[in-house]
């Protein structure tokens, strides 16, 4: 196992690419105006109780089902392939996280979960990415929507978390591949909706 914690590093890049070792960055660890460049699984990474302030997130490979929840992120520019990430904390957790004045805007996400944020500070990205904001509260608003192909089942994924969901961001290619419909269609539903950034 790598670790790095305990300290503060400040313009710093990190490569982390090993195949074989298990990346720990957490209790006690700041990292700022850092660059991390991160080129391994979700099973080969944990980030808990660390601080990323003004950091640049590059992520080399697609970043799968990965829980940044444990960590404060403030001011961090992502970029890369990320699906299936949770930022923000989760209601009834030890180990509260938090997101804040962070840039997704060259970053791909889908399904990707902000908890209990302020997501006005954040900036998210574009088209052919979208960003539902508050979507538990608004369930039978999309419910209330025809969503082209089976999109429709995703609006039952939605109503299994918390309210204090405060955006999930989807991609609106993986949508059409997974679910049968077309970008274009997608689009034309999501242009009906309010509280969406694409």
């Amino acid at each position: 196992m790598i670790q790095f914690r305990d300290r503060e590093l400040t313009n710093e890049r990190l490569v982390l690419d090993s195949k074989t070792e298990l990346y720990y960055l957490g209790h006690d660890l700041t990292l700022r105006d850092c660059i991390l460049v991160l080129k391994v699984p979700a099973k080969a990474l944990v980030i808990t109780k660390a601080r990323l302030i003004g950091c640049v997130i590059e992520v080399k490979q697609e970043l799968k089902n990965f829980h940044w929840s444990s960590a404060l992120l403030r001011g961090c520019r992502f970029t890369g392939h990320l699906s299936g990430n949770d930022f923000g904390s989760w209601p009834d957790e030890a180990e509260e996280g938090a997101i804040e004045e962070c840039d997704f805007t060259a970053a791909q996400l889908h399904g990707c979960r902000f908890i209990d944020c302020d997501t006005t500070t954040l900036r998210f990205p574009s088209w052919p990415c979208f960003t539902l904001l508050n979507p538990v509260r608004r369930l039978h608003e999309l419910n209330a929507l025809h969503w082209p192909g089976q999109v429709q089942t995703l609006i039952k994924v939605l109503a299994r978390n918390p309210e204090s969901l405060s955006a999930v961001t989807y991609s609106a290619t993986a949508l059409a591949e997974k679910y049968d419909a077309s970008e274009q269609d997608i689009r034309a539903t999501v242009e009906k909706l309010g509280g969406v950034i694409y």
